[in-house]
């Protein structure tokens, strides 16, 4: 595998991840928006635990660096990242739940429906996934900013929705659930990890370029990208899984194995999936080769989520 990421690259996911956790902030803030009627204060309380947690906003960071190849910044980029960042932390608040994984920590604190209640995370979760919505939806109104066309915009929020569904993230999770019972097999588990954790991270990367107004090409090269770096998140996650201790990835692991849950790391062991990981991490790199330097950072994050600790 390439080197370990550099130090241009950490600064870039702290400052990237700092403007997403500004909009965030505003966005869950007290003040009531129009068309709203009122914002429950306990509700909003659990929405914010499950949000302004921590967490390194990787997903929003493939957003806004996928954009900057097409030269493409600022509010509704950060917008859909930050979009994008409600729906991912919905997921976990309700995978989290006893009735999914049944986690008590995330990000070394309690999760939300320990912090809060069971009924509360529920709706903390539905809240942030159709916020999200509203957020892409909405747009800027600064004259600064150039405008998304309504195609654009259709497309982000079609986007977002096939890879939040069925067809996504929630029908991976559905299969997940399956796989304490069925024990799928190597196509099977692959489909999984595509849908539960890849769908996200693929429409991160394409995400961008719809913002950029890039080509049918450059649009699918950006969606094969993520593709790629989706599946080797997954792997790098059950390897930690495996080997990794509960302090140090602050929550529970090894709940892969208690469960009776077939991975590929289970399957074929460390040393075949940090094999898969760097092939992983050549592909991606490949996929970024035709737009030269400006795709410095998003192949250091490759690297990263390869290569990750924690």
């Amino acid at each position: 595998m390439d080197s370990p990421v550099d130090s241009k690259f950490e600064a870039a996911l702290l400052v990237r991840a700092a403007e997403v956790e500004d909009l965030l902030r505003v966005l869950l803030d007290g003040r009531v928006r129009q068309g709203e009627i009122a914002r429950p204060e306990r509700l909003l309380s659990a929405m914010r635990h499950g949000v302004l947690n921590g967490g390194k906003r990787l997903r929003p960071f493939l957003v806004i660096e996928s954009a900057a190849l097409f030269d493409c910044s600022g509010y509704d980029v950060i917008a859909t990242a930050a979009a994008l960042e409600c729906v991912h932390c919905y997921s976990l608040i309700h995978d989290d739940l006893p009735a999914m994984d049944d986690d008590d920590l995330r990000r070394g604190q309690p999760t939300v429906h320990k912090a809060f209640d069971e009924a509360t995370a529920i709706l903390a979760g539905d809240s942030l996934l159709t916020l999200a919505f509203a957020i892409v939806a909405d747009g800027s109104r600064s004259a600064a900013d150039a405008a998304l066309t309504p195609v654009q915009r259709v497309d982000l929020i079609k986007g977002l929705a096939i890879a939040s569904g069925i067809g996504g993230m929630a029908g991976g999770q559905a299969l997940d659930l399956e796989a304490e019972r069925t024990k799928p097999d190597e196509s099977g588990i692959i489909t999984l990890q595509a849908m539960k954790t890849g769908a996200l991270i693929r429409f991160a990367c394409e995400a961008g370029a719809i913002l950029g107004g890039a080509s049918p090409s450059d649009r699918e090269r950006l969606a094969e990208f993520g593709s790629a770096i989706g599946l080797a998140f997954q792997l790098a996650d059950d390897l930690l899984d495996l080997t990794a201790d509960s302090a140090a990835m602050g929550k529970a692991t090894g709940k892969d194995a208690a469960a009776g849950k077939a991975t590929l790391p289970s399957l074929h062991g460390a040393d075949w999936t940090r094999k898969q990981l760097k092939g992983l991490v050549d592909q991606a790199h490949e996929l970024l080769a035709p737009f030269g330097p400006k795709a410095d950072l998003l192949k250091q994050a490759a690297t990263f989520i390869a290569s990750r600790s924690r």
